[in-house]
Formats: structure tokens, C-alpha cells, sequence
């Protein structure tokens, strides 16, 4: 317990200081996500990564909290899925390497000597898709962080009450760092988890709520993993849905996710961020009282419906803004003839709406965002651009 609280209080103020430390370096390697035209570093999952390990560690090494075998497994493969996250960040790979990738570190932890081959299988594949799914929730400022803390608590709460010290030493250290990380997250964001952080997060999630579920029944234990990480789910299907629905490519990235309907719902940024905690909150909650038997598994029922129900109301949230013919003044001329100009309003010459030759550094640097005259750009290379 002693040492519970001091991982947790070490992994809090060594990720809220290494994740400061970090935004930097990000600037400087142009490894920036464009929220609302302005640039967030991406190396903040770095930061939750570098922490939960070696805390995690320092418990197994010293011999106070020994991870075993099968948490510190788990452990290097999610550090396996965060380097290739990494590696998204860096050189932007398709969402199809990341999920067979994450799908190989998965098949590499599940106790198949416990949940038999098939459920092993069908917990390999959920692990990657849960995984990738957090991933969207780096979409908007606060977001995955905060789902990542309240998931973490409750994952640890089931592996506590089956007496997986190890395992709940490993969540509490991982709720600590994203609670530090979750300081320079706020919005407006400084930093982000980047896929990076939220692919480790994600993974180590999952997989910690499949070891808690080995070996008992399997129809309560979907229902309970889904419960753990009903947000995430949800957000996914929405998502793919609604561009199913649209005719848009479905890993084509867009402002469909849950945070950005809450905002077309009028919600403020920190506004949209509590409403989704308290709605992961819930649904941590059912889970982990229909694992400790203080609830029945009707109440999983109750909370898919509630998804359902949520689901198909923000169906009906316009995202997709339909394209404006004529925006160009040439092409505009051409559809609707020339329009005539006020009296004792001088005409403007082509030559005036034209763009100078000379574009500033600034603009070749952030082409999403102008600064104001005398700001001074912290990027040194190409800007890489990664909508979720």
C-alpha cells in the first residue's frame, strides 16, 4: 500500500516534469498535430511511456512489488506498441501497421493456458482494436488523457480485488503519469499523447482487463470489458459509422469524433472533456461492480443501451460541411457573371488580390497558423500534419 502511493506520487511529478521537458525537442523535430490551425507537440506519450516503465521497474527490482512473469510481459510489449507509435508519429505510417502490429504484441501476453485458444484469439484481436481506438481519442485537448486516468482506476480496482498486486501497481503508476502528463494537456493543449502515448495506454489497458477476466465465465467477462472501455468503443463506432453513413473513406480523419459533436453541441472545450469523463466514469463504474458481483450483469445491458441511444443522437450532429462551389473569385465570375461594385468604391486591380511572391518563413514553417508580426517560430523543419 506504502509503496502504492509513493510510485504513484514518483510517477506523477517525473512525467509532469519530463513531459515539459519534451516540448521542445517536438517543436524543434516539427513532430506536431494541428488542433483548431495551431500546432501541438506529439512527444507527451514519451513522456506517460518513460514513466509507467520505470517506476513499474523499480517496484519488480527492488523486490517490494514484483510484476511476475506474465505483468512484466505485458509490460515490454507495451512498450513494443509505444515505440511503434513512435515510429506513427515520426514518419506518419497507415493505420493498418499499427493494428497488425499491435495485434503481434497482443498475441504475445494473452494467457492462452487460462482463456483456451479461441478466446485467446478473439482477446488478441480485441486488444488491438481497443488499443487503436484509444489512439482516436488523442483527437481534442484533455480527452484521452482523461478517459486513460479513470480507465486505469478502474482496471486497477479489478486487478486489486483479484489480488494482482503487480498488475495494480502497474495501472496506478500508469493513472499517475497520465494525471501529470493530463497538466500540460488541459486546454489549450502544449503538449499531446501523440499515438505514442495513447497506442501504450490503450494496450495496456486492455490487456490489463483481459488478465483480470481470465478464467471466468465468458459471457460476463465481454460484457465486462466492454463496460471498461465502453468511450473508447463508442467513439470508434461512431466514427465509423457516420463516415459509412457520409461515403467517406473510413480511415480518412475528420472532425467526427465525440468531442468535436459536443463542441457543435455548444459545449466549451474543458466542458466537452468533463462530459466524456463522467461518461467513461459510468461506464468504469458498471464494470467494475459487475466484476466484483455488487451488480448484475443486467447492468451492462442497461449501460449498451444507453450507448446505442447515444450513438444515434449524435448521428444527427452535422460534422461534414458540404463544399462551397465558387470560393475561387474567377471560378465564382464564371458561374454567376461579374458583380457590380458600389458607387464611389475604386475597383480593385487582379494584380491586387494576388498573393506576394515572397512568402515569409512563418508561412513555409506553419501553414496552418500566421503568427502575429514579431512572433518568432519555435519549429525548425516541416510541419507534419496528423488529424485522427
Amino acid at each position: 500500500m506504502l509503496y502504492g502511493i509513493i510510485a504513484a506520487t514518483a510517477s506523477f511529478l517525473l512525467a509532469a516534469l519530463l513531459t515539459a521537458l519534451l516540448r521542445a525537442p517536438a517543436l524543434r523535430l516539427a513532430l506536431v498535430d494541428r488542433r483548431r490551425q495551431r500546432p501541438v507537440p506529439l512527444l507527451g506519450g514519451v513522456a506517460v511511456v518513460l514513466v509507467t516503465g520505470l517506476v513499474a521497474w523499480a517496484g519488480d527490482w527492488t523486490g517490494v512489488v514484483p510484476l511476475g512473469s506474465l505483468v512484466g510481459r505485458l509490460l515490454v510489449a507495451g512498450a513494443a506498441v509505444g515505440a511503434l507509435g513512435l515510429a506513427a508519429d515520426v514518419w506518419r505510417l497507415r493505420r493498418r501497421w499499427l493494428l497488425a502490429g499491435t495485434a503481434v504484441a497482443a498475441a504475445c501476453v494473452v494467457p492462452y493456458e487460462v482463456t483456451g485458444p479461441v478466446a485467446g484469439a478473439l482477446a488478441v484481436g480485441w486488444i488491438a482494436v481497443v488499443a487503436v481506438a484509444f489512439r482516436g481519442l488523442d483527437h481534442a485537448d484533455g480527452v484521452a488523457g482523461t478517459v486513460g486516468v479513470v480507465t486505469a482506476f478502474g482496471v486497477g480496482a479489478c486487478a486489486a480485488a483479484e489480488l494482482m498486486d503487480g498488475l495494480a501497481v502497474l495501472l496506478s503508476a500508469l493513472a499517475a503519469a497520465l494525471t501529470g502528463f493530463l497538466l500540460h494537456n488541459w486546454h489549450p493543449a502544449r503538449i499531446a499523447l501523440g499515438a505514442c502515448g495513447s497506442l501504450f495506454a490503450g494496450f495496456l489497458l486492455a490487456g490489463a482487463a483481459v488478465f483480470t477476466r481470465a478464467g471466468h465465465e465468458p459471457g460476463a467477462g465481454v460484457g465486462v470489458l466492454f463496460a471498461l472501455t465502453t468511450l473508447a468503443s463508442v467513439d470508434a463506432v461512431l466514427v465509423l459509422l457516420s463516415r459509412r453513413l457520409a461515403g467517406r473513406p473510413l480511415l480518412r480523419g475528420g472532425p467526427d469524433h465525440l468531442a468535436h459533436r459536443l463542441r457543435r453541441l455548444g459545449l466549451t472545450p474543458q466542458g466537452a472533456v468533463v462530459v466524456l469523463g463522467v461518461a467513461s466514469f459510468c461506464g468504469v463504474l458498471v464494470g467494475a461492480l459487475v466484476h466484483t458481483g455488487w451488480a448484475g450483469e443486467t447492468a451492462v445491458l442497461w449501460l449498451a443501451g444507453g450507448a446505442v441511444a447515444g450513438v444515434l443522437g449524435l448521428l444527427r450532429v452535422r460534422v461534414y460541411e458540404p463544399r462551397r462551389a465558387g470560393t475561387d473569385p474567377r471560378t465564382r465570375a464564371s458561374l454567376h457573371g461579374p458583380r457590380a461594385e458600389p458607387r464611389g468604391r475604386p475597383q480593385e486591380s487582379p494584380e491586387a488580390t494576388v498573393a506576394p511572391p515572397r512568402a515569409s518563413s512563418r508561412a513555409a514553417i506553419f501553414p496552418v497558423r500566421q503568427g502575429r508580426r514579431g512572433e518568432e517560430s519555435q519549429v525548425s523543419a516541416p510541419l507534419r500534419v496528423r488529424n485522427g
